[in-house]
């Protein structure tokens, strides 16, 4: 017969067994989302992507146009009244010429927003540019219904730069859509007309020969060619462009507001 162990050694031995079970137990992963989570800097990013996918704007001589929501709305030069006709959910608006196209995807159209009502079946659009219209595979046709040069992969962000190329967001990358170059630099969400063509950025901006007009941190500043701040005005968030020899910009909410390029006067209606 074996020996009865006291009390005290069965307490003991029963302690450092629930011990080495417990060590042994697997530790629960941590998904992707839960780092994430954790991580300022990766949700102040993820909140950025957001805002520049669900708030665009395009601007020409002619006025802006923007969407907001699935909601797309134009405000035409000189009178900047605001046009929102009733369409489904839209992802995107772009100008052609006198028109200003959306992208339905629920429709595989584009439509135009105002004007003559026109209407193109193009597929399932995500990006416009002003020349083209971008599946959600990276192919492009035209308002027209022709083939044009695409990407590889779903464009992020789309527009024509001001040396009238087309560019596109794809993966975080800045690509010239006709000879699928991809382009260095700063690759924020934001897509930035300059007048050689143009950038990616991580706020919402725009270039001219003036210099760079930034939207950011509650204010629109302008820096000259240097960089050097010359001008700052108190703003809300939103996009802003330029519509001939103006600097104008448009909240989510539809505000439009117009300044002189020196941002010293804001223009009335």
């Amino acid at each position: 017969m074996l020996p009865l162990l006291p009390a005290s050694r069965l307490a003991s031995a029963a302690l450092l067994g629930a011990i080495l079970l417990g060590a042994c137990a697997p530790t629960p992963a941590r998904t992707a989302g839960s780092a994430a989570a954790g991580t300022p800097g990766l949700q102040v990013a993820a909140e950025v992507e957001a805002d520049a996918a669900a708030f665009r704007a395009a601007f020409s001589d002619l006025g802006v146009a923007w969407v907001a929501a699935g909601r797309a709305c134009v405000a035409r030069a000189p009178e900047y009244r605001v046009t929102c006709p009733k369409l489904p959910p839209v992802v995107d608006v772009a100008w052609d010429g006198l028109d200003v196209w959306a992208a339905v995807p629920s429709l595989a159209q584009v439509v135009t927003v105002d004007r003559a009502p026109r209407n193109v079946n193009v597929g399932r659009v995500v990006r416009l540019s002003a020349v083209a219209a971008y599946r959600e595979d990276g192919s492009a046709v035209s308002y027209a219904g022709a083939a044009r040069p695409g990407v590889l992969g779903a464009p992020s962000a789309a527009l024509t730069g001001g040396d009238g190329v087309d560019y596109a967001r794809v993966r975080g990358t800045l690509v010239r859509v006709p000879d699928g170059v991809l382009l260095r630099g700063a690759a924020g969400p934001y897509l930035v007309v300059t007048p050689g063509g143009a950038e990616a950025a991580e706020a919402p901006e725009v270039v001219t020969a003036a210099g760079r007009y930034r939207l950011a941190g509650g204010v629109l500043d302008w820096r000259d060619g240097a960089g050097v701040v010359r001008a700052r005005v108190p703003h809300g968030p939103g996009r802003v462009g330029r519509v001939g020899q103006e600097i104008v910009t448009v909240s989510a909410a539809g505000t439009v507001r117009r300044f002189t390029p020196d941002l010293s006067a804001e223009l009335t209606r």
